[in-house]
């Protein structure tokens, strides 16, 4: 078997019959539960806004964290909070195991007194780290969707799973934030997926970017995912575009993928494209979606939030993940034969998940 085969998204009818699933229906058990929390496996439920006050917000309940997905359950919620008048806030904090739960039917996660539930359609979310809190409402504007199954699978026997369900690729949120004694409410658009796995990340994955948006009557999400060396760094392009609520475009085969304006971030030793752009072609149409940095809202090394034994393995491995995330310009343009037929820009948030060695 190639290595070009060792790395694939599974869209076949075996895989959908295998994984008890419809090619196009979504059911809400789909975003409940999906793994035991067993050794190996990991799992997270995750939010972000463009608040209409200029704010942008991003929440993530998992239960353990990415790198070290071998330890036993270990619930984490991270909160990232990005202010118009430049102040930021970034919070992670662990639970107790016991302090964790969900349920298999649909998305019900608590961890202690926070909580993210919903049913595909409607999602409440609230979360308090410190002085940080938030209380959030997501409802849906464009339906649940998946790349074929969602599962990304690995290895020979195809054994090895990373899966990724978009439950609310774009929705309206209404928010409430506090930070200490100051509170503001807010309106604005918003996302929801879901992911989980058997196999750690860095075993099968090098790095991937991520992004989503909207501008004008499209909504957006695009994806680059390149697999471990030991997979020949295969590649897996994604890319859905809706407009107007509808879902017109997301046929893999037909995305093309490149990257411009490529630096060596200074904190994470990491390649940063300052453009990402992912082309779609439809016979005679072509979409083109371009994604232009203008601000790091994130700049992670993942071994500064491992501690104790764990650190030291990673060092003597020489572990060197990083997580870094954007915010800039969408911009959705539309060609007929060539020839320009929409144009629309807004802004937008993406990322750079880097597990492997800069190549």
């Amino acid at each position: 078997m190639s290595n070009a085969s060792l790395a694939v998204s599974a869209s076949t009818s075996a895989d959908y019959e295998r994984l008890g699933i419809l090619p196009d229906q979504i059911e809400p058990w789909e975003d409940g539960a999906r793994t035991d929390n067993r050794s190996g496996t990991y799992e997270w439920w995750y939010f972000d806004a463009h608040l209409d006050d200029g704010s942008k917000l991003v929440i993530v309940f998992a239960n353990k964290n990415l790198a070290t997905p071998d330890k036993p359950l270990d619930p984490q919620i991270r909160v990232n909070l990005d202010l118009a008048d430049g102040r930021s806030f970034e919070r992670l904090m662990s639970f107790a195991p016991e302090s964790w739960s969900t349920a298999t039917d649909h998305a019900d996660v608590r961890i202690g007194a926070n909580h993210f539930t919903g049913d595909l359609t409607t999602y409440h979310i609230t979360a308090a780290i410190d002085e940080i809190e938030v209380n959030v409402v997501l409802t849906g504007t464009v339906p649940a969707w998946r790349p074929g199954t969602g599962y990304m699978l690995f290895g020979q026997d195809r054994s090895q799973e990373f899966a990724w369900l978009p439950s609310v690729p774009e929705g309206r949120v209404e928010a409430r934030y506090s930070i200490g004694m100051e509170t503001h409410t807010a309106t604005g658009v918003g996302y929801h997926d879901h992911n989980w796995g058997n196999v750690g990340l860095m075993k099968i994955i090098h790095d991937w970017y991520w992004a989503r948006g909207q501008a004008g009557p499209y909504s957006v999400i695009a994806s680059y995912i390149t697999a471990h060396e030991k997979y020949g760094y295969s590649t897996i392009p994604i890319l859905m575009l809706a407009k107007n609520g509808q879902i017109i475009a997301d046929d893999a085969s037909k995305v093309q993928f490149e990257t411009e304006e490529v630096f060596t971030d200074s904190y994470t030793g990491k390649p940063v494209a300052g453009v990402t752009r992912y082309t779609y072609r439809d016979g005679d149409d072509r979409f083109v979606v371009t994604f232009t940095r203008r601000e790091d809202l994130s700049r992670a090394r993942m071994i500064d939030g491992i501690t104790g034994i764990q650190r030291i393995a990673a060092k003597a491995t020489r572990f060197d993940g990083a997580y870094l995330r954007f915010t800039g310009e969408i911009m959705v343009q539309r060609f007929e034969r060539d020839v320009l037929a929409e144009e629309h820009m807004d802004t937008a948030i993406w990322e750079l998940m880097y597990f492997g060695h800069a190549r």
